[in-house]
């Protein structure tokens, strides 16, 4: 069992949990994630890492509702365990790599957040920190009370440039307006863009950037469900290559993504999950009778 040091609420709808993994803890980089399975009759559910601590043996993770499962991970508390939690998994993050440190301190990164994206996020910008390297970061979010991980970001990002979509806090507008208002504007050059979030985000962050020959990474985490490669529901055209989320990433070119055939696959896997969901909350009440659920049948 894997016990929960800490469990937090972020935002209406976020939650972050501390847990006791020092295996994974040794062994993780940025960019990689951890399945977690909570019981025996739970769903494996990937999550990509947030934090570590290897002096510890912990590692952090954010996460959003979306299903049965995740509910259920935010009635967890401090005390609490889950049964499975493995990984590193995924390959890391080829700015946080030891190797290529010489090549990446000479860039200017921006990284683009968008909502629960800004968990992955900051583990890369916090180690980039630690070795030298200050990248800008953008975090968006749809109003002020969804905006996390501000305060962390704060202290390792070069700039750090919030946005709400509502324009309750920060700057006003989409993350696209402020890549835009940054080079147009502002004068700003950047050598790669890093954008993590919804798959509509990173979608509209790919066709900014591609106007303005910034190169872009993207994170594919949002549409993995197995995370073993054997599900077949990561699938992606990657150029002229078929490749899994999973498997060979989850980072990829943004710009050779297709993400319409992506948020396409995507749509097909939430059905059960979204059904799975009502049953929950629901509980005796989930009788059907409103013919789009499927609780009736």
């Amino acid at each position: 069992m894997y016990s929960i040091k800490k469990a937090e609420q972020l935002s209406a709808n976020i939650y972050l949990m501390v847990v006791e993994a020092p295996r994974v803890a040794s062994r993780c980089l940025p960019g990689q994630f951890i399945i977690v399975k909570m019981d025996e009759e739970g769903e494996r559910i990937p999550l990509t890492i947030c934090d570590y601590d290897r002096e510890e043996g912990t590692i952090t993770i954010v996460f959003q509702p979306v299903g049965a499962s995740t509910e259920k991970f935010s009635k967890l508390k401090t005390g609490d365990a889950f049964m499975d939690f493995v990984g590193p998994l995924g390959r890391p993050s080829e700015l946080c790599e030891e190797a290529n440190l010489e090549e990446t301190k000479g860039k200017k990164i921006l990284f683009v957040a968008g909502g629960v994206g800004t968990a992955p996020v900051y583990p890369q910008v916090k180690w980039l920190h630690e070795h030298g390297v200050d990248a800008d970061v953008i975090v968006g979010a749809k109003t002020k009370d969804l905006v996390i991980l501000e305060k962390e970001l704060e202290v390792v990002a070069g700039n750090l440039y919030v946005t709400t979509d509502d324009g309750s806090y920060g700057r006003s507008g989409m993350v696209t307006k402020v890549i835009e208002d940054l080079v147009n504007e502002e004068g700003k050059q950047y050598d790669v863009c890093v954008a993590i979030g919804p798959m509509i985000m990173m979608k509209f962050a790919c066709l900014t950037t591609k106007k303005l020959n910034i190169p872009t990474i993207v994170s594919m985490n949002p549409i993995m469900v197995d995370g073993t490669g054997m599900c077949g529901a990561c699938r992606l055209n990657v150029g002229d290559e078929v490749k899994f989320a999973c498997v060979d990433g989850p980072e990829f070119d943004g710009h050779l993504i297709n993400f319409d055939a992506a948020m396409k696959r995507q749509a097909m896997y939430k059905t059960d999950e979204g059904r799975a969901l009502l049953k929950l909350r629901e509980g005796d009440t989930h009788h059907g009778g409103c013919g789009n659920c499927g609780g009736d049948k």
